[in-house]
């Protein structure tokens, strides 16, 4: 038998020879992405910025060529300027005395009215503003400072500071929650509304108001979808790995980086917060259907208790496929998912997989509980190694019964 020293040992061999294989693969003139799908696919080292570096490419936003790397990068990040510019701090240069516009009355019904924007802008601000106070409770990083605050506003005596915008006006939140449906997650550890996270002072910025800046940005980007109660959940781990590179030259511009890769990874699961169209391909309910397929056949048993009990997947599994997991588990653990969910190569089929497996893990107690009792279960799942989740996923994966 292995003493635990050997067995640290081993370990330590084990992971410097993954970092060993990463290396090889991200040193390539042309990174091979179905090389390194494979191989994030079963976890992507913590050290070395290599999370963030993969999922840059995983997501879409490097190409593989590493030569134009520089030069998509800079594109990206001036982009990312003009937006800011654009859309935060040039609509403010007028404000006085919190007026968002000198010669513009607010109860103008012109369409162009400077008034009407902003108003219409602050009802999505509002519960963007919200959500992103509650981000993540668990950990400090949220509410730290970052290294890189944005210069322009906030440097601006707070007029161009997004929360001060909502502490200034108050008005009727926009529908931006999808009702009903339970994708805010019930659990002692939510922050009150005192406690939400405090603003930093004139001059620095806390990651939470980067995360509100870039959800802002998306949301006016995107009229057609605008911003959904949840997307603070989905931005919210990319930024954290992002901000998180040792390397930085990559730390620097983690906002920006984060703004798109979201963007990309949004472009395919919009169809989740698009009620609309809930009934599509690629639409909630229509995920929530084929989830529930799979445990009838990799677990009869389960599937005539839920049936018996009618515990519906909208009571539990809309909120596990909508927002990626990423509620279920302590940050660590969802990033660790995420490495197999971008990896995916028909892109998160295998979280059908994982949120199965989650469900087959607890069959005994599943089994033997009531309705209150599974529901609670479910929606508060209990701590456990995700590897042991993982390895199941996979293991379903493999039976192929989709």
């Amino acid at each position: 038998m292995l003493s635990n020293n050997n067995v640290n040992f081993l370990k330590i061999m084990a992971y410097k020879a993954r970092l060993k294989e990463f290396d090889q693969i991200l040193d390539q003139d042309i990174v091979n992405i179905r090389v390194l799908k494979k191989l994030s696919f079963h976890g992507i080292p913590d050290d070395q910025g290599k999370r963030a570096l993969c999922w840059r490419l995983l997501l879409n936003y490097l190409p593989p060529e590493k030569g134009k790397w520089d030069s998509h990068l800079r594109d990206k990040r001036n982009l990312y300027k003009q937006f800011i510019n654009e859309m935060i701090v040039r609509p403010g240069e007028n404000e006085e005395n919190g007026d968002v516009t000198q010669g513009d009355h607010p109860l103008s019904i012109n369409p162009d009215s400077e008034w009407q924007t902003f108003f219409k802008d602050n009802e999505v601000l509002l519960q963007i503003d919200k959500d992103v106070r509650r981000l993540c409770p668990d950990i400090s990083f949220f509410q730290q400072p970052t290294e890189f605050p944005c210069t322009e506003v906030v440097n601006s005596h707070g007029v161009k500071r997004l929360h001060t915008r909502v502490q200034r006006r108050v008005l009727k939140c926009a529908n931006v929650e999808r009702k009903g449906l339970g994708i805010t997650k019930i659990a002692l550890s939510v922050k009150k509304a005192t406690e939400d996270y405090a603003p930093m002072t004139e001059g620095k910025e806390a990651h939470w108001e980067v995360v509100e800046r870039v959800l802002f940005l998306y949301a006016k980007l995107n009229p057609g979808q605008g911003y959904v109660q949840g997307m603070n959940e989905i931005v919210g781990p990319i930024y954290y790995a992002f901000s998180s590179d040792p390397d930085i030259t990559f730390r620097e511009h983690a906002e920006a980086d984060c703004f798109f890769c979201f963007t990309n990874l949004m472009s395919e699961i919009r169809d989740f917060f698009i009620k609309s169209l809930d009934e599509s391909d690629q639409g909630i309910n229509r995920m929530m259907t084929r989830m529930l397929v799979q445990l009838k056949n990799c677990d009869l048993d389960v599937w005539l208790r839920f049936q018996q009990l009618d515990l519906k997947p909208q009571f539990y599994s809309f909120r596990w496929i909508t927002l990626l997991l990423s509620q279920e588990f302590p940050l660590p653990d969802v990033l660790r998912i995420w490495d197999s969910l971008f990896s995916d190569e028909r892109r998160f089929d295998f979280l059908l997989h994982v949120c199965c497996a989650m469900i087959v893990i607890l069959r005994n107690q599943l089994l033997e509980g009531d309705f209150p009792s599974n529901l609670k279960l479910l929606q508060n799942f209990p701590p456990m190694d995700v590897q042991v989740i993982l390895s199941k996923a996979v293991e379903l994966s493999q039976q192929k019964i989709f």
